[in-house]
């Protein structure tokens, strides 16, 4: 089919559907004004005594086919072209929250980073899940050790939608080891295209770098490719790392 046929055809195509509208709702009106005609015409035959033509039966009957036909045609365009306008309405594109990767996702590129750089005591072996059945969401959690253990949320569409580590331990302490550690891993596992040196720097931007964190009130940040890095110390025990969507 050349340019100029594909130009006229829709063209061409809509004119028939408007002939053939007014063709079936003109078979519709002048059907149904007959049929009503020729009812009046018995009716008063029947009331005069005279007996009734066959032409009067046949007549009408022939009108209310026409009639039956054209309102047929009527819905059956209707229909058809309600439902062409709908499918050819663009779908609203669906977009995924969170952070863009299932659970297994989560732990198959969070293990990869920890095997890519040799993070060991890290892998994740099992991530237990749980989920709520009322709202469709869920959470998931591992724990590492007895000081070190990572937590997750998971959306309706069960991509995680945020993670967290908790420590336990001396805050007044310079954070470091294997908390540390699972941190950077944490931020390679959120950017497939980072490097450890990225990570690294992400840490830099947090402000763990540059000072001892001893302080109870500590609470630092840093927002890259949508996703914020929050590390705060909420006594002098407890610590928290977690990735989640910026606002």
């Amino acid at each position: 089919m050349n340019e100029v046929q594909e130009r006229f055809v829709p063209a061409i195509t809509l004119l028939r559907g408007e002939n053939l509208q007014y063709l079936f709702t003109t078979l519709f009106i002048l059907g149904f004004i007959a049929f009503l005609v020729f009812v009046v015409l018995m009716i008063l035959s029947i009331r005069k005594g005279n007996r009734l033509p066959i032409r009067y039966i046949f007549l009408t009957t022939a009108c209310f086919a026409i009639a039956s036909i054209g309102l047929y045609g009527m819905l059956t365009l209707s229909s058809n072209s309600t439902q062409s306008e709908i499918d050819q309405t663009p779908s609203p594109q669906i977009k995924l929250s969170g952070l863009h990767m299932t659970t297994d996702e989560f732990k198959k590129k969070f293990n990869s980073a920890v095997g890519k750089y040799r993070l060991n005591g890290l892998s994740i072996t099992r991530l237990n899940i749980q989920d709520s059945s009322e709202q469709g969401t869920g959470s998931f959690e591992h724990v590492f050790n007895d000081e070190l253990r990572l937590v997750g949320a998971v959306n309706a569409d069960k991509s995680v939608q945020e993670v967290r580590l908790y420590t336990t331990g001396d805050t007044r302490k310079p954070t470091g080891g294997i908390f540390l550690t699972a941190i950077a891993t944490l931020i390679l596992t959120t950017n497939s295209e980072y490097s450890y040196n990225d990570a690294q720097d992400v840490i830099q931007d947090i402000g763990l770098l540059d000072r001892d964190v001893n302080q109870s009130d500590f609470d630092g940040a840093t927002i890259r490719n949508g996703l914020e890095y929050r590390f705060s110390v909420q006594d002098s025990e407890h610590s928290t790392f977690e990735i989640t969507v910026a606002k």
